[in-house]
């Protein structure tokens, strides 16, 4: 089930900071105390592979979403001690040394349950026994949230498929312009481009201005 303009869960999760300082972090008041967007980003495991390239990605844009007002956070269902480590890990080694955004660190699954991303996959043979085939970590997925706490996109890759960090920067730059000008953002939208209001009328007048 999309969570898609609901409230993000108002909870608190253990974290790390990059200084090896443990944290409660509560997504919810993040965005609403202090009146700014929150990129959450769930990867599946410390210390594997696609994983340390995202972290480091996110951590190369992150002069970008601070000048968005948008926070970022990753996290998995490792535990603090695990981070700790992957923080002091070089990047040449495979660690992700450097990152400076906190990590969550769910390692009870309270938090990644409510939002129905762990891999939990169940199998029956023929007499009806249940057997658990899943991995008990979590998809890759990702959650927008605005300054209300509401979830404005989720997206969930599957666990071999690395993202595209540039796609968020454009959708956090679409949200804020509907924020701002009431407008709706066509496809491909950037900022600067042209937007259009959302009737009728203004959709035809765009396509015609838009012919390939």
């Amino acid at each position: 089930m999309s969570l898609v303009g609901k409230k993000f869960p108002n909870i608190s999760i253990d974290a790390m900071s990059e200084m090896g300082d443990d944290l409660k972090i509560n997504i919810f008041e993040e965005a609403t105390k202090n009146e700014q967007k929150v990129l959450l980003f769930w990867y599946p495991k410390d210390f594997t592979f696609v994983c340390p390239t995202e972290l480091h990605a996110f951590q190369e844009a992150l002069g970008e979403f601070e000048k968005r007002n948008t926070k970022v956070i990753g996290a998995s269902c490792d535990t603090n001690e695990v981070h700790f480590a992957w923080l002091n890990t070089p990047k040449d080694n495979g660690g992700i040394e450097g990152v400076t955004y906190p990590i969550l660190a769910d390692t009870h699954r309270q938090l990644a349950n409510l939002l129905g991303i762990v891999d939990q996959d169940f199998d029956y043979d023929e007499e009806g026994n249940e057997s658990f085939t899943g991995s008990n970590v979590t998809y890759r997925a990702t959650y927008l949230v605005d300054e209300t706490g509401k979830i404005f996109h989720e997206a969930v890759n599957d666990m071999p498929l690395g993202r595209n960090v540039k796609e968020f920067l454009r959708l956090i730059d679409a949200y804020t312009h509907v924020q701002k000008h009431g407008e709706v953002c066509p496809a491909n939208w950037e900022e600067g481009k042209d937007a259009m209001k959302a009737n009728r009328t203004s959709t035809a007048e765009y396509l015609a201005s838009h012919k390939n």
